[in-house]
């Protein structure tokens, strides 16, 4: 896997918490998990409670162009400390299939905390229509007039004072090499080392990259064409490649894909990020090959049994180990006692997470008590110029805390439990055949699976007690050798799914 790192501190906060220290932790992880890192996004001097940060804003517009596969950060806190953030652009970042990591923190989302953001991010859905609806239209409008609406600018091209597209006269005759070149027979990775070795970088500075071609050379923008949803406008943009030279590149490229099943595959790994070797503790990561009947095979497999060749660990089938967590997991929060003690436990937590509403709501109760003692001075016969100068101070300082308080409650609207219920008791309804169900299923309530080879612990995002139920329905799997005798236990958060053959 490619992944980054986000770094950051708060002017008042740079002990154990130092750029230097996060980043080490950081690279050491990804070392030991086989994490490729392709760079770092580091913000100085800049709180998490608010979005506003530029390398972070950068990163998220990077990774909406899926330039990486996962975050990694030293603790949840460098990311963000306001959870509706937090589960705004983390869900931003997961429709790109990309997925945050906390590694100095076991729970990658905090136990319950991950449950809480799940119904957040529900929550932010069914109640941010009107503003998609209102960002879809600005969008709509700029791509009929052809405008740039958000995003990376192509290479070759480059945006005038109206965000118009204007042709990058110094990059623009790279991407018309590019076409001519892969035309012509060369491969992309021929392209990518030579356009590297001649000093040529991207728009940003960085290395060229096969993913930066291969965007490059399905980019429709290069013949003038705008889409955005169901618009197409052609010739809005300057052309930098004919159109007869574009479709013959299309043509190329449909005859080099190589097993397109298989990549269709890699972005269905349900357990990406979360399924670990029990032997060495790597991520086990998806693969597939082909047999030589031409049937594609898709399983999990240990990166260190792949690059350093230091573990033994076996591979497992992918449709088995995913169904498998499914269904326990369905099983799970079929669970009436159970799901009512977690609703419980995150509506409590909502609570605690908002430090900052109690104390301005205690500081304006405080104003308050210093308003009534002025006005019963006043009532007293004690009237003078500093009893009426303190009262305006007051009445000043009590109108700036209802506005704080009017826009605290906005930004993090306390969650009524039968809100939490709705959404927590919506995975019930959960279609275990579709993919992108089962993707939220496993996100919200599965923290991590461990695989060894005679057991498999999983562990759930709720704390609660262990049950017991029978091995029948693994029978026959990977990991055959079970008996009717033999029995699956459930723990709590931990919740350990363990069977042992």
């Amino acid at each position: 896997m490619k992944g980054v790192i986000y770094a950051r501190y708060s002017s008042d906060n740079q002990r154990e918490e130092s750029i230097e220290g996060q980043l080490r932790e950081c690279k050491k992880y990804a070392e030991e998990k086989g994490i490729t890192i392709l760079g770092t996004y580091i913000d100085r001097a800049y709180s998490a409670k608010t979005d506003n940060r530029p390398e972070f804003q950068r990163m998220i517009k990077d990774g909406e162009n899926e330039m990486f596969d996962v975050v990694l950060v030293w603790k949840l806190d460098r990311f963000s400390r306001n959870r509706y953030d937090s589960a705004i652009y983390k869900h931003i970042l997961k429709r790109h299939g990309i997925k945050v990591i906390s590694v100095m923190e076991n729970i990658s989302e905090g136990s319950e905390g991950v449950l809480m953001e799940t119904v957040l991010e529900g929550f932010a859905e069914y109640y941010s229509v009107d503003l998609s609806e209102k960002v879809k239209r600005g969008k709509t409008e700029n791509a009929l007039k052809g405008k740039h609406h958000g995003g990376s600018v192509p290479m070759g091209l480059c945006l005038d004072e109206n965000l118009y597209y204007q042709i990058d006269a110094k990059l623009a005759p790279i991407v018309l090499e590019v076409f001519v070149r892969y035309k012509e027979g060369a491969t992309m990775q021929e392209i990518v080392d030579d356009l590297n070795a001649r000093g040529i970088r991207t728009i940003r500075g960085k290395e060229i990259s096969l993913n930066v071609i291969e965007r490059m050379l399905r980019n429709r923008k290069y013949i003038g064409e705008y889409r955005y949803h169901d618009i197409v406008k052609e010739d809005v943009i300057p052309a930098i490649v004919p159109k007869e030279l574009f479709e013959q590149v299309q043509e190329r490229r449909q005859k080099n894909k190589k097993a397109p099943a298989r990549h269709k595959a890699e972005d269905d790994y349900l357990l990406t990020t979360k399924l670990y070797c029990g032997k060495c503790g790597a991520f086990m990561v998806g693969e597939s090959g082909t047999s030589h009947t031409g049937k594609v095979h898709h399983y999990y497999r240990c990166v260190n049994t792949k690059k350093k060749k230091t573990c033994t660990k076996k591979a497992v089938k992918k449709d088995w180990i995913e169904d498998l967590v499914v269904h326990y997991t369905m099983q799970a929060i079929m669970d009436d006692e159970l799901m009512e003690r977690l609703i419980d436990t995150l509506f409590a937590l909502q609570k605690k997470e908002n430090t900052t509403l109690p104390l301005l709501k205690k500081q304006l109760s405080e104003v308050e008590r210093s308003i009534n003692n002025v006005l019963n001075a006043i009532e007293a016969g004690i009237f003078t110029a500093s009893t009426k100068r303190r009262l305006e101070e007051l009445e000043e300082r009590k109108s700036q805390l209802e506005i704080s308080i009017m826009e605290e409650e906005f930004q993090r609207p306390m969650l009524t439990r039968e809100q939490i219920a709705f959404f927590i008791y919506r995975f019930r309804k959960c279609d275990v055949k579709n993919q992108e169900q089962r993707q939220r299923l496993i996100d919200s309530f599965v923290n991590a699976v461990y695989l060894y080879d005679d057991k498999c612990i999983l562990t759930f995002n709720y704390k609660d007690g262990t049950k017991t139920i029978t091995l029948k329905d693994v029978e026959g799997s990977d990991l055959s050798g079970f008996t009717a005798e033999k029995k699956l236990r459930i723990n709590g958060f931990g919740a350990f799914l363990s069977f042992w053959l």
